[in-house]
């Protein structure tokens, strides 16, 4: 009973978390689009502007769409494996498993902030199988992960799904994330945010993971994160179909393109 109870109430939260990311103003940026036909590929951008509470978009219907997150799930798994000690902090190495892999650079045992820097797929498989499906389910519930349904096979629901979040969802948890503001300790989202870092320069330092659901018709390809800049912090999330293999390294130029148009230049 109590269980039941306390999963209403998670329902409840995520219900009214949902429904205040409805209310924030979505507007549709059209000179986005050029970037998306210059690299022929279809997909979704979102930046949200924390300080106004808007979410600028390419694509704002794709843009709600949910996707297997893919890699990105990496993030949170991180900071469930933290703050259940799963894993005791991001130097611990894990073992990939000894089996041949289908990226070579994963056939060897990692810490986090190397896996996550290679995106080690066997090596976050064990971390989350160290958490394990009750504990995992605890923390999507609380922190309201995209549709919130792990399944039933611990190591491949971000992958194959059940597990499915958008673009905006992605930027709103993120933005969560850069403000410290997840269900997580401050040691966790600390260490969390230090393995995410990808770029600085003298105007702003970038935080991101990319993503590629191949087991998806067509394949869903990933890069969320958030960029600091003035004090300030700029979730994002791009989402885009892959059809082959060099569609892959669009995410980066599309990604770079749009945070040119919409934050590095004058709005």
């Amino acid at each position: 009973m109590f269980q039941r109870i306390f999963r209403l109430a998670i329902a409840a939260f995520s219900a009214a978390f949902i429904s205040a990311a409805a209310a924030t103003e979505i507007v549709e940026r059209p000179e986005l689009a050029d970037h998306f036909r210059d690299a022929g590929v279809t997909g979704t951008f979102v930046l949200l502007d924390i300080a106004s509470d808007r979410l600028l978009v390419h694509n704002a219907v794709r843009a709600q769409q949910r996707f297997e997150p893919a890699s990105t799930f990496k993030i949170f798994n991180t900071l469930v494996g933290l703050e259940t000690g799963a894993v005791k902090d991001e130097m611990e190495v894990l073992p990939y498993g000894g089996k041949p892999q289908f990226v070579k650079a994963w056939e060897k045992d990692m810490h986090l902030r190397d896996a996550m820097r290679v995106s080690n797929v066997p090596v976050y498989q064990e971390l989350a199988r160290r958490i394990g499906a009750k504990r995992m389910q605890h923390y999507i519930d609380l922190a309201g992960y995209g549709n919130r349904d792990i399944g039933a096979v611990i190591d491949r629901f971000w992958l194959d799904g059940p597990l499915k979040i958008s673009a905006v969802e992605q930027a709103r948890l993120l933005g969560r994330l850069a403000q410290r503001k997840l269900p997580f300790s401050q040691r966790s989202m600390r260490i969390t945010r230090s393995i995410l870092r990808q770029e600085d320069t003298p105007g702003h330092t970038m935080f991101a993971k990319t993503g590629w659901a191949m087991g998806a018709t067509p394949q869903i390809g990933w890069l969320a994160g958030w960029v600091e800049k003035e004090g300030k912090a700029y979730p994002f999330a791009l989402n885009m179909d892959i059809h082959a293999e060099e569609d892959a390294a669009k995410r980066k130029l599309l990604v770079q393109r749009s945070l040119e148009t919409l934050l590095f230049q004058a709005r």
